[in-house]
């Protein structure tokens, strides 16, 4: 079941009435219930998976609470840790490096079958989930669960299941144990955040796809400024679909009274590639951070090895997110760009002081997020390219053609449809160069008309909360402004088959 289906417009409001129908003490059978029909509804032998995950780390978790020394409880720890990275090996890299293998040893004695195993929804989202659980527990920092149920609820909790945000099981285990009562505040912000999760999915996300998917799949195609535009659409079109996706799951979580961890806090206005995964899928990021870099050494060892640490966890977060060598760039790519970074700081600095630059300008702060959108985007060549020799022919293609030609006629394009809206020829006018990439001019404006309401929003969040602000207007202009605001998703969204979220692959 996707957030953005009939299906789901219906069985979320039920969930909700039953919810706080029923007595406190029967509350987590319902969340359950509702979180494994909610999961069946994809395929229901896979949910043997998030079964078996379960029951295994509660397992181990309830173990390693009768051991009081670390010693004693590493088996149970190595058991939940070998089992949950085994499961995903399994199904999602176990083809990816059989492949890889049987190219690089090209020897018919020596070819690996593939298996051609289904890839289960969400499983990197609740097997980290429940690996952080495990070495929290081992650690000490948090006690084990002792009901089984309520456990198993913080595995598959429904809004954030599939796709995050990967809660730690300090913030949310907690909150199952606490008697929600409706709240109408809550509920009313909840659906707000809700109603601008499905406002970037469908209006912005969707409709962007159109272009990227044309232009990513077919390369060869396309040079010059179409590459271009459609680079940076897949920028805004990966951020509205994944962030529209955690504003969803946190609203709906906290429509029932459960707060979910913040995801996204407006990346692309970061000024440095280590600011950006202090902004960009932040539950990821921080999971990593704790799991991976801290352990490994963070910063508080030798310059190489400190350099060694950033690259190695961020090769590991690219192989998260996909079984292809395009991540794997992508992830690495990220990795030297920090390096690069703590390299060439004190050049930068020396610059900046030699000038008398201030870090407060205007100046200062449009040039490092340039660079730094400039830096994540031509990383997301490789995230979005379908293989790693799509991804270079990209790149190549978008150093050719005859930018001032192409510039020229797509305001020439733009001043045409403003003389005249209404006729049928602009109207089946395409957006880039003349070719027909299958969406045309005036839903292209409509996009960059729904991206500029969004970048407005960010920048007005930076010094207000929207929230209160709307909570101040009269109730009928507040209203008014909430039956615009369905109408527009209704009137500008994409509805034409419901589409699964990008990080639902992951």
């Amino acid at each position: 079941m996707v957030f953005n289906s009939w299906e789901f417009a219906l069985f979320f409001p039920l969930v909700v009435i039953v919810f706080f129908l029923f007595p406190f003490r029967y509350r987590w059978i319902i969340l359950l219930v509702a979180s494994y029909v909610f999961y069946m509804a994809w395929r229901v032998e896979y949910v043997l998976l998030l079964i078996f995950s379960t029951l295994l780390d509660y397992w181990t978790g309830r173990q390693m609470s009768k051991k009081e020394l670390k010693s004693e409880r590493k088996p149970y720890l190595y058991i939940s840790i070998l089992s949950n990275l085994g499961l995903l090996f399994s199904f999602k890299y176990l083809d990816f490096f059989a492949s890889s293998f049987n190219y690089l040893v090209p020897s018919t004695f020596l070819q690996i079958p593939l298996a051609h195993l289904i890839l289960p929804m969400g499983i990197s989202f609740y097997t980290f989930q429940t690996l952080s659980y495990s070495i929290d527990v081992y650690n000490g920092e948090i006690k084990a669960e002792k009901h089984l149920g309520i456990f198993a609820v913080f595995v598959s909790f429904f809004p954030q299941l599939v796709a995050g945000p990967i809660e730690r099981a300090s913030n949310l285990l907690p909150q199952f144990r606490k008697k929600h009562i409706f709240d109408e505040q809550r509920v009313k912000y909840g659906l707000q955040l809700m109603a601008w999760g499905f406002f970037k999915k469908l209006v912005i996300a969707d409709r962007v796809a159109i272009v990227v998917n044309q232009i990513y799949n077919n390369p060869s195609d396309f040079s010059g400024l179409s590459i271009w535009i459609a680079s940076i659409l897949f920028a805004f079109q990966i951020y509205c679909d994944f962030s529209g996706y955690s504003d969803i799951a946190i609203g709906a979580a906290q429509v029932m009274g459960y707060d979910l961890m913040k995801n996204f806090d407006r990346p692309y206005f970061s000024k440095s590639i280590s600011e950006f995964w202090k902004r960009w899928h932040i539950s990821l990021s921080s999971w990593f951070k704790d799991y991976v870099y801290i352990p490994l050494g963070g910063n508080r060892t030798l310059k190489w090895r400190w350099y060694y640490n950033l690259f190695i966890t961020f090769l590991i977060s690219g192989i998260w997110h996909g079984a292809n060598w395009t991540f794997v760039i992508w992830g690495a790519l990220h990795g030297f760009y920090l390096i690069a970074a703590l390299q060439l700081q004190p050049i930068s600095s020396l610059i900046y002081s030699k000038f008398s630059i201030s870090k407060k300008t205007f100046l200062y702060k449009f040039f490092h997020v340039s660079v730094t959108f400039f830096l994540v985007l031509v990383a997301w060549v490789f995230f979005r390219a379908n293989n790693v020799s799509d991804a270079f022919l990209v790149l190549k293609k978008s150093i050719e053609g005859n930018f001032v030609a192409q510039i020229t006629d797509l305001i020439l394009l733009f001043k045409q449809t403003f003389i005249n809206l209404s006729t049928a020829h602009l109207k089946n006018n395409v957006v880039l160069q003349g070719e027909d990439i299958g969406i045309k001019f005036y839903e292209f404006i409509m996009v960059l008309f729904s991206l500029a309401i969004m970048e407005s929003v960010h920048l007005l969040q930076r010094k207000y909360s929207l929230r209160k602000e709307i909570a101040k207007l009269h109730w009928v202009i507040r209203w008014g402004l909430y039956y615009s605001f369905i109408a527009a998703i209704i009137l500008l969204g994409s509805f034409g088959q419901a589409s699964t979220f990008i990080y639902f692959q992951f």
